[in-house]
């Protein structure tokens, strides 16, 4: 096992020239292999892929983003035609929010989440409780294969069940937490409030949600030193990672070495310069499902120079909000569309806006719905958050307003969160 870290050591410390030109003269290669694809086919017709061998050539193709995947799926199940792999020949196959399916291959972490387990100094003999869901969704997956290639031990503890997880903690000793922080936090509070030891847990790997300073500084004064953030997701799997020394945490996060990353200006395919906030966008090498100029939706901006932990790939200051409307909620992708739906099954709404509140982890999720007479509505608050629930897989609050109250200004899903 030591030889894994010894390469990834090897792969993530290469000369940053040298990393550059070899993701370059992949790139043909991945583009014709793409082509031969019935979606990227369609997507990617009459590009000759001999020609894109430089940044520049990529940023002459058309960026995909996530919120498009669901119309190509639609158009072509289960995966829109963009994998280059037989659906029944695939190890798993998933359903994440929106509905999206997204794929996962027979390769050794195939999700590339070995990087940040090693980061977090993960090896032979630790134990992780993975308390990520293992039901429809790929997460607990991805590190479960990643704790399979570095030799270290599973507890599938998923999510939920907070007194069980307390025990299993208590009981078998694990190193590491990996999981969402609000989850964390709870059952850190749930061992304070039984009395149970739980020290072992003393390195944490988090993801799925923002992580605001206050709450890191939260877990390092409640027995979790070094506390990690990744940032994933369902369609590419590991995109970047925090790192640190000594148990100092350095800035930003270093860029997985099997994507090529662009900032772009929001709603467009055009990169930005260096340090500016945009769009992340990114082209994965997978060989079951590449991607090009994909594009998550996620916000965020590139960091000069290297990090202090020795790793040379680029830096991105991690997630800095939505570029769309979607936005994530309890770890749960939430879309426009899935408000509208709402809105179909209860024609006594004109409009609604979905809020999404809170601080510290803890999101509030409320509906606001415009109805003739708020007063005498002509319809049951719990049904339509038995909707909510049903569409979104979220409990939310469901508030009725009178009409005009909200604004008119095209926007169904508003982040009013505080982060810090």
């Amino acid at each position: 096992m030591s030889d894994i870290r010894q390469s990834l050591d090897a792969l993530e410390r290469r000369d940053p020239q040298q990393r550059e030109e070899q993701l370059m003269q992949r790139l043909p290669a991945l583009l014709e292999r793409a082509q031969a694809t019935p979606g990227w086919g369609r997507i990617l017709g009459g590009i000759d892929a001999a020609a894109v061998r430089s940044r520049a050539d990529l940023a002459c193709l058309p960026v995909i983003r996530k919120s498009d995947l669901a119309d190509l799926q639609a158009r072509q199940a289960p995966f829109g035609g963009l994998t280059t792999t037989p659906t029944r020949q695939l190890r798993r196959l998933f359903v994440s929010p929106g509905p999206i399916h997204d794929p996962e291959g027979h390769g050794a972490d195939w999700w590339r989440f070995s990087s940040p387990l090693h980061a977090l100094g993960l090896g032979p003999g630790h134990i992780v409780q993975n308390c990520f869901a293992y039901h429809f969704t790929p997460a607990a997956f991805m590190v479960e294969g990643a704790a399979a290639r570095l030799g270290c031990a599973v507890i599938p503890a998923g999510i939920g069940q907070t007194e069980l997880q307390v025990h299993a903690m208590s009981a078998l000793r694990p190193d590491a937490y990996i999981g969402t922080p609000s989850f964390l936090r709870i059952i850190i509070e749930k061992a304070l409030e039984m009395g149970a030891d739980i020290s072992s847990v003393g390195r944490a790997l988090l993801s799925a949600e923002a992580l605001p300073p206050s709450l890191r500084s939260w877990f390092n004064a409640h027995g979790v030193p070094l506390v990690l953030q990744l940032y994933a997701s369902a369609d590419i799997g590991n995109i970047a990672y925090e790192t640190a020394t000594d148990g100092v945490v350095h800035p930003g996060m270093l860029l997985d070495e099997e994507l090529i990353l662009e900032i772009v200006r929001p709603g467009t395919g055009d990169p930005l310069p260096p340090g500016e906030v945009g769009e992340v966008v990114v082209t994965s090498f997978n060989p079951d499902y590449p991607l090009l100029r994909f594009g998550t939706g996620d916000l965020s901006a590139t960091i000069d120079g290297r990090s202090a932990c020795g790793r040379t790939n680029t830096r991105i200051k991690g997630w800095m909000g939505r570029a769309d409307q979607t936005t994530k909620v309890r770890g749960m992708f939430v879309h426009p569309a899935q408000v509208a739906e709402v809105l179909r099954r209860h024609d006594q709404v004109r409009r609604a806006r979905l809020v999404v509140s809170g601080e510290m982890a803890n999101d509030v999720m409320t509906l606001h719905c415009e109805v003739a007479d708020a007063a005498n509505p002509g319809l049951e608050v719990t049904a339509v958050a038995a909707t909510l629930r049903e569409v979104t897989k979220l409990r939310g609050e469901v508030l009725l307003v009178a009409p005009g109250a909200l604004p008119n200004d095209g926007r169904v899903i508003e982040d009013a969160r505080k982060y810090q």
